[in-house]
């Protein structure tokens, strides 16, 4: 079972979740998605790490076979391409390598070459194991370091934790494509409420089953609450603005390891989901 949490912004508290789902469990895969910043591996701290190297192809020109017909050129959407005075110019930071102008190349001037644009790291941490990607800085995606990581064979037979980017874009798509279940992680804001409904209408694209983790509440009006029972979301639990917790998550600890408190709220809040996943899978049979 795969279940992606997600959320509109960063710093609601989407790695505390995940984290803390991924610990409760008997046996699970924590994947840190966001892949420009993450910051799972500080709380679960692995073990036994392996590294390995992603990279992706980029075009590269030999120019005594190039006579400059620039189909390549006019085939590339993104750009990437130019022939400036008598040579082709590759563009490597805004090629999306599709490879068409490898294939479309008459000559066969054209031929591919790996460039490393960050990597994968695997390790365990008591009964998770933790999966992360980490992008080279500058580089302009990082949806094959996300395609990297959740093609581990390991993601098959465990519960899996996918803690997604921040926001709503290509990397959050990729990293829930495959999830049998999304959790919105949200705050009692304003605020919150906008950027919780920009995920709601993503998961709803992709025709995803999810409810929303109501995080930081306090008495009071809670606007994410309200956007909630407004558009029939169903809400799957809440945790408090607790200074305890705020402490524990601010020097990298894990609260159900910590606290018999928060053990038994995330306890309840990874059946809460199970049970749902299980109610989706049987009125979709």
């Amino acid at each position: 079972m795969k279940i992606a949490v997600l959320s509109g912004k960063g710093g609601t508290g989407k790695t505390l979740v995940s984290v803390n789902l991924a610990a409760v469990s008997d046996q699970a895969v924590y994947v840190d998605c966001d892949v420009e910043e993450p910051n799972g591996y500080l709380f679960l701290k692995p073990q036994n790490i392996e590294t390995e190297i992603v990279s992706i192809p980029i075009p590269q020109v030999e120019e005594s076979l190039c006579t400059g017909c620039r189909k390549c050129v006019d085939f590339c959407k993104f750009n990437a391409l130019a022939y400036i005075g008598n040579s082709l110019v590759i563009f490597e930071d805004i090629c999306h390598s599709c490879g068409g102008c490898v294939t479309i190349c008459p000559e066969k001037a054209l031929t591919e070459k790996a460039k490393e644009i960050g990597v994968v790291k695997k390790g365990t941490s008591d009964n998770v194991m933790v999966l992360s990607g980490m992008m080279n800085i500058g580089e302009a995606s990082g949806i094959p370091i996300i395609k990297k990581l959740l093609k581990n064979e390991s993601l098959d037979d465990s519960l899996t934790v996918i803690d997604c980017p921040p926001g709503s874009a290509c990397t959050v798509m990729e990293s829930i494509k495959d999830a049998d279940y999304c959790i919105l992680v949200a705050e009692p804001s304003i605020f919150g409420a906008h950027n919780l409904n920009l995920v709601v209408e993503l998961v709803r694209l992709f025709h995803k089953p999810h409810g929303v983790i109501l995080n930081k509440c306090l008495d009071g009006v809670n606007p994410s609450e309200e956007y909630c029972k407004k558009n029939g979301l169903h809400i799957i639990g809440s945790l408090p603005y607790d200074k305890e917790l705020g402490t524990m998550n601010a020097i990298g600890l894990v609260a159900v390891k910590e606290s018999q408190q928060y053990r038994e709220i995330f306890t309840g809040l990874l059946q809460a989901v199970v049970e749902e996943v299980g109610h989706e899978a049987t009125s979709n049979t």
